[in-house]
């Protein structure tokens, strides 16, 4: 009996060396997309998408189906994802601001460059000015500033798509350093954020354009006009959401070009993954490099009549994650996980897996033992904010947790709330901020609040 006691504890240990057996320290990319929302994916149960190669990826690895960002917008949440930390703590909350020297050597990339790894940033990096990148820290730097553009002329002066181009960078950091020891390198497509200014919006690769051509999609439950005019007027005034709404969906015939545009620049960076993929196992990288697919903050396709994202609502806020480690044991492979887990989680998992000591100054948590299985005291709630200074967009801030959404705006109108019961109203319907019997529930989650800023700033 003993024998067999001792032979069970034996083959549950084999069976997850891949989460915590020392190993040779792994290959890391890190794939980020832009704009693209957690149900974006054909492995998220959308049933109208095309994306094989994020499915597989899903198949592989372990998919977090309750993936957040803690601000929702895309510069100041790349900021978080390299530091590991609230945009409260890393005060970059703007387009301009980069992070200052000090600072940046506590992000992922430096410290893994410490630590005798060669890095590659690849696309667009959203932090700062393009003056202030840190192109010589990099042994592999093709980032461009602001938000791109999706056409480029190659050599021969042919049209060719970005995603395409970041592809192809990708593969180029692989041939030089994928034999030259550990390496970081992360992919940050433009894709699928709009081109804004252009009123096509969407500007996929012309190769996809058969894609979704005969698809009708369904609108959101939410994306009835009425939906937008239960927003006070302090709210709906001159609001970018509503702005950008008129542009994409306004219209049914706008929604469907929209929808079917947004999805064919997803495709397009599915199919890159596909790429880099094939390159790792033809050079016998594969079995030894942990890829990570998320998305930079979620995205409102109509619903509660708005587009882009900015505000607290599920749509914005929740985004794609999937982790694929090839150590990973096998009864492991394709599961889905269900706690909360955020940007700010990205930078010390990498460190994680590397095994770099993880700084005290970042605010997340490791996801390693995560993606092995449950882990007791998880988180059951966390802060979001977006403290970006727009005139088109009111600022905001609030807490999520396994029962309430609770949102207050820093602007405009100080006394608008946002409180959902997110059990019993998914999509966000009825806000009970002024139910006079649920003020307990709302001034819990407010102390909890200045709790939260008080311990992450």
């Amino acid at each position: 009996m003993r024998k067999i006691t001792f032979l069970i504890v034996v083959l549950v240990a084999l069976m997850h060396m891949g989460c915590t057996k020392k190993r040779m320290q792994p290959n890391i990319i890190f794939l980020l997309t832009d704009d693209q929302r957690w149900d974006a994916m054909g492995c998220a149960g959308n049933p109208y998408i095309q994306t094989p190669n994020m499915d597989k990826l899903a198949e592989g690895g372990v998919q977090f189906t309750k993936a957040y960002v803690t601000t929702p917008i895309c510069a100041i949440s790349r900021a978080s994802i390299l530091s590991g930390q609230y945009a409260w703590r890393h005060g970059i909350e703007d387009f301009a601001t980069s992070f200052n020297d000090s600072a940046y050597q506590y992000t992922y990339p430096m410290l893994l460059k410490k630590a005798g790894y060669k890095i590659g940033f690849i696309g667009k990096y959203g932090v700062g000015k393009g003056k202030d990148f840190p192109v010589k820290e990099y042994d592999y730097w093709r980032c461009f500033p602001g938000q791109g553009y999706y056409w480029h002329k190659d050599s021969l002066g042919r049209n060719i798509h970005l995603t395409k181009i970041i592809g192809a960078q990708a593969l180029e950091f692989l041939e030089r350093y994928g034999d030259k020891g550990p390496f970081c390198l992360s992919v940050s497509f433009k894709a699928p954020h709009s081109q804004d200014g252009d009123p096509r919006q969407y500007l996929y690769d012309s190769a996809y354009t058969n894609l979704y051509k005969k698809q009708l999609f369904p609108m959101s439950e939410t994306a009835d006009s009425f939906y937008w005019n239960t927003f006070p007027e302090s709210f709906r005034e001159n609001n970018e959401g509503r702005i950008r709404w008129k542009i994409r969906f306004e219209t049914p015939e706008k929604y469907q070009t929209s929808l079917a545009g947004y999805y064919r620049l997803i495709y397009g960076a599915d199919i890159q993954i596909a790429r880099i993929r094939k390159y790792l196992k033809t050079h016998h990288l594969e079995k030894n490099t942990i890829i990570m697919l998320m998305g930079d903050n979620g995205y409102y396709l109509g619903e509660h009549g708005l587009a882009g994202k900015w505000y607290g609502h599920e749509e914005s806020l929740r985004v794609p994650l999937i982790i694929y480690d090839p150590a990973l044991p096998v009864k492991e492979k394709g599961k889905r996980r269900n706690d909360y887990v955020l940007n700010i989680d990205i930078a010390p998992t990498i460190l994680d897996y590397a095994g770099v000591d993880i700084p005290a100054s970042m605010q997340g948590k490791s996801l390693r033992k995560l993606v092995c299985g449950p882990v007791k005291d998880w988180r059951k709630e966390f802060m979001i904010e977006h403290r970006f200074k727009y005139k088109t967009i009111p600022r905001s801030e609030g807490v999520v947790s396994n029962e309430w959404r609770y949102v207050h705006f820093i602007d405009r109108d100080t006394t608008y709330e946002w409180l959902f019961d997110i059990n019993n109203d998914p999509y966000e319907i009825n806000n009970l901020a002024k139910d006079s019997t649920l003020q307990p529930v709302k001034n819990k989650l407010i102390k909890r609040l200045q709790e939260m800023k008080r311990i992450y700033k």
